[in-house]
């Protein structure tokens, strides 16, 4: 804020001749155009520092919209996995022997990114294997020590009817949806009639994330969903 000389007021008081009065007079217009000038110096500032701060924004889209706070996590994310879902489903399998894949999913930090996965034996005993989605190592697994016995048979039956990999129905995805995976798990209908993969897409251009329920029997898309969150 601009502050106004009272140079003015202190000279009136010291000097009372006319010449005096008109020089305080000049000398208070060229403080107060002085002052005009500064605020609109001002008003320039902010205004240039406020579109600067627009333009470094990070949550800019290329679009010229914003990303929400789930975009900009997976824009953050996504490109930091070195290792696909598919060599990371690879390297949790192999960890358990005789296992089958259940699911996958990207998770962790841009600088920690790693895969959760779970597989499981033909008799749907369930192991997570945690994997590096830089280095694909995997780490140590560990079996389900909560899983029930219903949950087991009922995983166990999925393993069963599910003659479609999760591999092929990653394909039938992306084959749909150009972009990354970033999920993929077996499940069931609402109606559990039908086992199916349950894929997430996850599409560069606009970070938005499509899911795909692919019958787990015939490749068959059954449903379609874009988040936007």
């Amino acid at each position: 804020m601009v502050t106004k000389t009272n140079a003015s007021a202190r000279r009136s008081r010291l000097a009372a001749s006319r010449g005096a009065t008109l020089l305080c007079a000049a000398a208070a217009a060229g403080a107060l155009l002085t002052g005009c000038g500064s605020d609109n110096d001002s008003d320039t500032a902010k205004t240039d520092a406020s579109e600067a701060g627009r333009a470094a924004s990070p949550s800019a889209s290329a679009d010229g919209g914003t990303l929400t706070d789930d975009q900009s996590e997976r824009k953050a994310l996504v490109p930091k996995a070195k290792v696909g879902y598919e060599d990371a489903l690879k390297s949790a399998v192999a960890a358990v022997d005789k296992s089958k894949p259940v699911s996958i999913e990207l998770k962790g930090t841009p600088d920690a990114p790693h895969w959760d996965a779970e597989v499981a034996t033909d008799d749907g005993s369930a192991h997570s294997v945690r994997v590096d989605a830089v280095t694909g190592k995997a780490d140590k697994p560990k079996a389900d020590a909560d899983q029930e016995a219903d949950d087991k048979q009922e995983l166990a039956d999925w393993l069963k009817k599910a003659t479609v990999t999760p591999q092929q129905a990653a394909e039938t995805a992306t084959g749909k949806k150009k972009g990354t995976v970033t999920s993929v798990e077996l499940d069931d209908s609402d109606k559990g009639r039908t086992v199916l993969w349950s894929v997430d897409v996850v599409t560069p251009e606009d970070w938005n994330k499509t899911t795909f329920d692919v019958d787990a029997t015939n490749r068959k898309i059954l449903r379609e969903h874009v988040d936007k969150d």
